[in-house]
């Protein structure tokens, strides 16, 4: 089926403009300031009216945690993708710490087999770092991944890279974009101590920005960007938290930097005032911290100091995360569902405007990971979109979750703007009036 979408403005490159979109095959046929449908040569023809609503390059996640295989309670990839699609995002990046981990390239390629029997949106998966496999790291093909993941903090199983030797190796070696989770182990243990010394076991949630705390993201995060600099890496910081952090990075276009950056919506949106009211349902690593760290990170999201916002989508189950202990109730949040229309909060407010945000959330993760004909509404791209009502208000409720886990940090919460409607390849997978509709994406290509 063709698609004509009409009476929308759409958000490109800088711009914002009326324009129609006819799109045929699962790409964008043709832009242009007034398209009738007597003028394209469509027989099955779909007209999408965008009256009111800005029509936006698809969200492309670099950073979410579908817990496939191994850890499917939590979620699945297929599960959590539809929860993505109705969210406005396009494309996601999957992340290698599930049950066998991704370390080497058979289970790498066993997780796009998964993928191709049910994810809703266009995909590819990290390659996950240890201090051993650097070998199987030094042979994977340009394209079999969209980058390395390196734990340079507390992680689970293997996945935890703390050899110097081993970072040094990868570093120098590595043939795609580093992706790195920066927390420093030491750091963090000996605040869990000083903690317990006080507290026993039950020490209140409001104290876990200050057990991951800002010193123990800063010594990982400029422990990573100096080895880059020796080792000439491309490196990404995932999640960055303080204000703290962001000396490291510099201001400026993407296109012109070997290092970059990265926020994520939940770290926008929570400060450490909302603990008291969200506990452990805001539990995550790296912490949640102060308001002015919070508004350092959305400056520099201005600044272009930070280049690229994400999710870090990782859902837990309610009981996993209804654990009263500091130490039993796990970290992480699932986002993908809320993120684009929590990100949307910064342009009703007037904090962003709407070419900086697609710049954030689509254009760049394109650049910076070399996507393949994705990430812009350009003629000749894969129509990968969002339609978005910055007028249509919602609250968020536990009824309306899509995730497997069952629930979301931002229920209760008040939102200004609405998906529309998403589309992946061409096809229409969600559309607010009628839900989602079953549809697997494509594997991510990539220019390298």
């Amino acid at each position: 089926m063709s698609i004509l979408i009409k009476g929308g403005q759409i958000v490109n490159e800088g711009v914002v403009k009326y324009a129609d979109i006819y799109i045929k095959n699962g790409r964008i046929e043709k832009i242009d300031d007034d398209i009738s449908a007597s003028s394209v040569d469509a027989g099955d023809l779909e007209i999408i009216d965008a009256t009111g609503l800005h029509v936006l390059p698809g969200m492309i996640d670099d950073q979410v945690h579908f817990r496939e295989p191994g850890l499917v309670h939590k979620g699945t990839i297929a599960s959590e993708s539809r929860a993505a699609a109705a969210g406005g995002i396009t494309s996601v990046m999957e992340m290698p710490n599930v049950k066998p981990a991704t370390i080497d390239l058979a289970a790498l390629e066993a997780k796009y087999d998964i993928a191709a029997k049910g994810c809703a949106t266009n995909y590819a998966f990290y390659l996950g770092a240890t201090n051993e496999n650097v070998d199987e790291i030094k042979r994977l093909p340009v394209n079999a991944a969209c980058g390395v993941k390196v734990f340079m903090g507390a992680s689970t199983g293997s996945l935890l890279v703390n050899d110097p030797k081993a970072l040094e190796q990868i570093f120098a070696n590595c043939p795609v974009l580093i992706a790195t989770h920066c927390e420093d182990t030491p750091t963090i243990t000996e605040n869990e101590a000083r903690f317990r010394a006080q507290y026993g076991d039950e020490i209140p949630i409001q104290h876990h920005p200050e057990i991951r705390s800002e010193e123990a993201c800063y010594l990982s995060s400029s422990y990573a960007v100096e080895l880059a600099k020796k080792q000439g890496a491309n490196l990404h910081v995932l999640h960055l938290t303080t204000e703290k952090e962001l000396a490291l990075f510099e201001k400026g276009p993407i296109e012109n930097k070997q290092i970059t950056a990265e926020v994520c919506v939940h770290h926008l949106y929570f400060s450490q005032e909302d603990y008291e009211e969200k506990g452990s349902f805001i539990k995550c690593n790296p912490a949640i911290k102060r308001p002015s760290d919070r508004a350092a990170l959305l400056q520099a999201v201005i600044d272009d100091r930070i280049d690229i916002i994400a999710t870090d989508h990782a859902p837990h189950t309610l009981a996993e995360k209804q654990q009263s202990s500091y130490f039993k109730a796990p970290a992480g949040l699932p986002l993908v569902q809320h993120a684009l229309i929590s990100a949307l909060e910064y342009v009703n407010n007037k904090q962003l405007t709407l070419p900086q945000l697609v710049q954030k959330i689509a254009h760049n993760v394109a650049i910076r990971y070399q996507v393949k004909e994705r990430g812009y509404l350009r003629e000749g791209y894969w129509a990968d979109l969002a339609l978005v009502d910055l007028t249509q208000s919602q609250t968020i409720t536990r009824e309306s979750v899509l995730y497997h886990c069952g629930w979301s940090p931002f229920e209760g919460r008040p939102f200004q703007s609405t998906v529309s409607h998403t589309l992946v390849n061409g096809v229409v997978v969600y559309e607010r009036q009628r839900g989602l509709i079953d549809y697997i994406g494509s594997r991510l290509e990539f220019d390298r």
